[in-house]
């Protein structure tokens, strides 16, 4: 059986991504590869600035996306450590181990450092 901590994470990966507009976020950041401002994403997705913001604070928190502060400007990005192990989540909640995702899972449960957070 799952341990509680990691059956946690995985939920909240599940739960950062139950929501639509999260997912076009998340998908924006992945496929631009760059860095991106609220205001970029805006520009793409079909709601408002604060809305955007919301989301982007819970694909933070889930650890799927990684906030750089530059100025007055905030930058988001794809955490492409955790957004990789996504996959194999399900996988190993089903009982299929994957090899190395013990590692992967730890660093993306890890507390977010004060310079991106």
């Amino acid at each position: 059986m799952l341990d509680r901590e990691l059956a946690t994470t995985y939920a909240e990966w599940f739960r950062a991504l139950a929501d639509p507009t999260r997912v076009q976020i998340l998908n924006l950041l992945a496929e631009s590869g760059d860095p991106m401002t609220v205001g970029e994403i805006v520009e793409q997705v079909a709601v408002g600035q604060s809305t955007v913001s919301a989301h982007l604070k819970i694909l933070t928190d889930a650890r799927f996306v990684l906030v750089e502060p530059r100025g007055t400007a905030r930058l988001y990005q794809v955490n492409q450590r955790c957004v990789s192990c996504f996959p194999s989540a399900a996988d190993v909640i089903m009982g299929r181990p994957v090899a190395a995702f013990d590692t992967v899972a730890a660093d993306c449960a890890a507390p977010l450092s004060e310079e991106t957070s």
